[in-house]
């Protein structure tokens, strides 16, 4: 599974609507609406690479509201979460 973690620019008075729209997508996992210098970041979790063109070049940035998109490639997943999952089993 590939990973791409888009920054996204939107049209300050649509970021509600923009992030239903974007959530919307098929190959879109989560939307964050966040502080900082972006309104939105999505996940976006596809097979292949050539598919990330058709998510985000052909659909999530085509979304009415988005004025720019930044992607950024996922190598790795480092995660505490599953191990602290597996730690807490059965305590109280």
């Amino acid at each position: 599974m590939i990973t791409a973690i888009v920054h996204i620019h939107a049209d300050p008075a649509r970021i509600p609507e923009v992030a239903q729209q974007v959530a919307e997508l098929p190959a879109v996992s989560e939307v964050f609406s966040v502080t900082g210098e972006v309104d939105l970041i999505a996940m976006v979790r596809v097979h292949e690479h050539d598919e990330l063109a058709d998510v985000i070049a052909d659909s999530l940035s085509k979304v009415d509201g988005v004025m720019h998109t930044q992607t950024y490639i996922a190598f790795r997943t480092y995660s505490s979460h599953d191990i602290d999952a597996a730690f807490a089993l059965g305590v109280d």
